[in-house]
């Protein structure tokens, strides 16, 4: 692609430029406080306004019939359909020199803007971040921010993708988030959703038809990524977050549903101009994918800058696995993890639990590619996020669902297993609160919203349909709203102090390994687990019993605890000790 933006006003001396590629339209107008003519310059048009800046507002007038907002609008005052306003990027960096942080050093926190605090907005969430560091999270990721219709919404409904929405706070309150978060020594991720526009408030097929492309995905019309500036609209949108708010690294959402993705793929070109924007900055800049095709080719942990590739993948085979383990349910997509042993040891030994093996839930049809030779910083493994709560019928945590010594077991492994562990937001102090599923449509689409939750979940609704929040209702987003007092009251207290000195053991004793770990050797007979990965002359040792009642203890090391101590004969239900010993 250029170097010159393509999309989006531009600030001059002269004034802004304002450029819409509209191939669909006859004429289009710049709607401010008067109607402009835009000049046609093949399949775009655009415009010169003399004397306009930073707070102007406007819209383009297309074909005399409608008024709609600019699509790479970087700012909407008054929700995604209202007008865009032009914004000036210059701000006072009080962190200019922040390089970010290598990826071996990454632990996350997702966090959903507003629910993460009472006030849900970026301003609120700088309280927090003392939290954050305290905790020994070195990532903060944002769960999508795109403009999207209503008061609330998860963020994957999102129809401006440049454009952080307004009930958030403005563009120079996310910059102060990140800022803040800089001086702490704080990444911020932003999670980004390229395989769809959400289904209210986009005007793209109105003026640009070939912006879509004859597929589907679950969520809506696909997008062309065949189309040169469709491909373009979104590297500059990745430069855009990347570059006017100085994010450490994004989380590619659901890049499996990228049903046209162009040739060379879209994500190898996105994934390029990153790596040159990191390489002219001298950044770390890290860039994550969720991919439910499991393609281990895509990941290079080790490139920097990244070369087309991608740093790790959201590994839902590890979440799955556990899921089973802890709960018993084997319903849905959990019917592929019922040989529930074998898939988290060979999660924590391989990565993937399905590299190419058919996948009962999709027919048997194969899924996934080999990734033993992959390195375990290849994988964010969790045991929570806010798709595996929300997309339950009434988004229970696994608070709900498993013991307190399962989930503090389950909950040292993913925290001392070399890959990058992700938590979601309160579960390092073993939060209650429910995380449903919520949006702000009207109309005919809010029905269509509330009757296909009703077909995806109709045998909880038959069970226990009453107690299941409404999507559309303002208390169903309340109920997600973080509770910070918990975690001053037991046992939430105590969970939290788990959480920090087992991030703490991390930090001082396996991170420094990481840059040198290998695929692991990791053995689980359903009760206990045992797993060794090698770091150079050094090996990270694990040991766990995942059971009910008292094991005994199999070989272990009886130097360098880093975790328990020494293991008894007779191994604890639950109970996990780490250690690290010279090979």
């Amino acid at each position: 692609m250029s170097t010159a933006r393509r999309f989006g006003p531009r600030i001059t001396e002269a004034g802004t430029t304002f450029r819409l590629w509209a191939p669909a339209a006859r004429a289009v107008t710049l709607v401010t406080a008067t109607r402009t003519p835009m000049t046609r310059r093949g399949e775009w048009f655009e415009a010169t306004l003399p004397g306009a800046g930073a707070g102007t507002c406007y819209r383009f007038g297309i074909d005399g019939e409608l008024d709609i907002p600019d699509p790479a609008s970087h700012f909407q005052l008054d929700d995604a359909s209202g007008p865009s306003e032009v914004i000036d990027h210059r701000y006072d960096w009080q962190c200019p020199n922040w390089k970010g942080r290598p990826w071996a050093e990454a632990v996350f926190l997702e966090t959903h803007v507003g629910a993460f605090t009472p006030e849900g907005t970026f301003r609120a969430m700088i309280g927090k971040l003392d939290h954050l560091v305290e905790t020994g999270i070195t990532a903060l990721e944002l769960m999508p921010l795109a403009d999207f219709p209503g008061r609330w919404n998860w963020g994957y409904d999102g129809v401006l993708l440049y454009a952080p929405d307004s009930r958030y706070g403005r563009p120079e309150d996310l910059k102060a988030l990140v800022d803040a978060a800089h001086q702490r020594g704080l990444m911020v991720f932003l999670d980004v959703v390229y395989n769809h526009f959400g289904p209210e408030g986009n005007y793209l097929g109105r003026i640009a038809p070939q912006f879509f492309s004859d597929a589907h995905t679950p969520w809506g019309g696909a997008i062309n990524y065949a189309q040169p500036e469709v491909r373009t609209f979104a590297v500059e949108n990745a430069l855009h977050w990347l570059g006017h708010y100085r994010l450490d690294g994004l989380r590619l959402d659901a890049v499996h549903a990228i049903a046209t993705p162009g040739e060379p793929h879209v994500l190898n070109e996105l994934s390029a101009a990153v790596g040159k924007l990191a390489a002219a900055t001298g950044r770390h800049i890290h860039l994550v994918l969720e991919n439910d095709d499991n393609r281990a080719r895509l990941l290079a942990p080790e490139e920097d800058p990244p070369a087309g590739r991608y740093r790790a993948q959201w590994n839902d085979d590890y979440h799955h696995a556990w899921h089973v383990l802890l709960t018993d349910e084997s319903g849905g997509y959990y019917a592929d993890y019922r040989d529930k042993a074998r898939h988290v040891a060979r999660t924590l030994s391989e990565g993937f639990a399905y590299q190419g093996e058919p996948s009962p839930h999709r027919s048997g049809a194969p899924r996934g590619e080999p990734s033993r030779d992959r390195p375990p910083l290849a994988f964010v493994n969790f045991i929570q996020n806010h798709d595996q709560i929300g997309n339950r019928p009434k988004g229970e945590r696994l608070t709900a669902l498993a013991t307190p010594k399962q989930l503090e077991a389950a909950l040292t492994v993913l925290l001392l297993q070399p890959a990058t562990p992700l938590l979601f937001m309160g579960e390092e102090w073993g939060a209650l609160e429910p995380f449903p599923f919520f949006c702000d449509f009207t109309g005919d689409l809010a029905q269509a919203v509330r009757e296909g939750r009703k077909r995806e979940f109709a045998d909880a609704y038959a069970r226990s349909g009453a107690d299941i929040p409404d999507p559309l209702a303002a208390e169903t987003f309340q109920l997600a709203k973080l509770d910070w007092s918990a975690c001053r009251r037991e046992p939430h207290a105590s969970r939290l102090a788990l959480t920090r000195a087992l991030l703490k053991a991390r930090r001082e004793h396996i991170v420094p390994l990481l840059p040198a770990m290998t695929p692991g050797e990791v053995a689980f007979d359903g009760r206990v687990l045992t797993a060794h990965w090698r770091a150079g002359n050094k090996y990270l040792h694990l040991l766990a019993n995942l059971a009910d009642t008292p094991q005994p203890r199999p070989n272990f090391p009886a130097q360098g605890a880093i975790r328990g101590g020494a293991p008894p004969d007779d191994l604890p239900p639950w109970s996990v000790y780490a250690a690290i010993g010279g090979a």
